[in-house]
């Protein structure tokens, strides 16, 4: 039955023409076992052709329900074959895809292209709470703007020298050691398995030694070799029952098996993604986006792998139930957030 799907995105436009397919399509990937009546979970349903609409059958239900019921796509005015497209688009384009060009392709407005594309990196994310067993790289990061790009005002601020009324340099005295409230950048931490090739990240209220060993702890199993640079809050890991070693990038990268070269692999990715195709992202939005290119790391085709653009995109439209994500959710801030980038 698989074979019977596209493989290609030209493909894929094609077999999404017909409504019905999409309709089928959808059902197949949501209920494999067949269709399941949302409101009360009973498995005796009608399918109403006419409308394309599912009637539960049960005697104290008999209500109607579409394929989008309890998806990302519920009480959207789009048409699944422009949303089935926007999923492969995303699954499939390696830095991602802005909702300027997902408005051009599929001739929607770039605010609903815009809501269609954190519906789907909603139910790209992976809830899971499998153990990590190692050997386990974890490394942190800083999210946000060049300083280049800040004002003069504020590039000055985080300068560690400035120019005094004679023209000497001096030290700055507002300069704060901390990068992250110095750039007013947003904390990332992220851990890559290298037996099962699978990576986990997630933004973080401060890069501290608190937050760090209990992400540790809650992710990567005890005895397991735990590799990270040479930051201090990442010291004690070996008394916590881990096998921790360090790297010192100020005087190499790699000596043996230690190294954080897998993890900064995935940043660089991240980073290529935010910088040059999204350009401006509030970090209060910033873990769908992190999810996003987690799915895709997670699910590339590697020599133990083989997956394929199809494979990718019937795993995450497999995902859409029961994440659904309303405007109010999306655009409803809460407390102060850094700035965007």
């Amino acid at each position: 039955m698989k074979n019977e799907y596209p493989k290609s995105l030209l493909e894929a436009t094609r077999y999404f023409a017909n409504p019905d397919v999409c309709v089928a399509f959808v059902k197949d990937m949501r209920w494999p076992e067949g269709s399941v009546c949302p409101q009360c979970g009973g498995k005796k349903v009608s399918y109403l052709s006419t409308r394309r609409m599912f009637k539960c059958m049960a005697k104290d239900c008999h209500k109607q329900f579409s394929v989008k019921v309890g998806t990302i796509f519920e009480d959207s005015a789009v048409p699944l074959d422009k949303w089935l497209v926007a999923v492969w688009l995303v699954v499939n384009c390696k830095n991602g895809i802005s909702s300027y060009e997902i408005s051009r392709d599929l001739k929607v407005t770039q605010k609903s292209a815009w809501f269609m594309l954190h519906r789907i990196r909603a139910a790209l994310q992976d809830g899971t709470f499998e153990m990590m067993g190692g050997p386990v790289e974890v490394d942190e990061a800083y999210i946000g703007g060049a300083p280049k790009n800040k004002h003069l005002n504020q590039r000055m601020k985080t300068a560690r020298t400035v120019k005094n009324e004679k023209g000497d340099w001096v030290y700055n005295p507002e300069f704060r050691e901390a990068r992250g409230r110095a750039t007013k950048k947003t904390p990332v931490v992220g851990m890559i398995d290298r037996e099962a090739r699978r990576v986990r990240a997630q933004v973080i209220p401060e890069i501290e030694r608190k937050v760090l060993q209990d992400l540790i702890l809650d992710n990567v199993s005890k005895g397991s070799k735990v590799f990270t640079d040479g930051l201090p809050e990442y010291k004690n890991l070996n008394a916590m029952g881990f096998v921790h070693d360090t790297v010192n990038h100020i005087s190499e990268y790699v000596r043996g098996e230690v190294h954080t070269n897998g993890i900064e692999n995935f940043w660089s990715l991240l980073k290529r993604g935010l910088r040059g195709t999204y350009i401006a992202v509030e970090p209060f939005h910033l873990d769908r986006y992190i999810g996003e290119q987690v799915f895709r790391f997670n699910n590339r085709a590697t020599k133990d792998n083989p997956l394929d653009d199809r494979d990718r995109f019937m795993l995450a439209v497999s995902q859409i139930s029961g994440k659904r994500l309303t405007y109010a959710e999306l655009t409803g801030k809460v407390g102060e957030t850094a700035e965007p980038f």
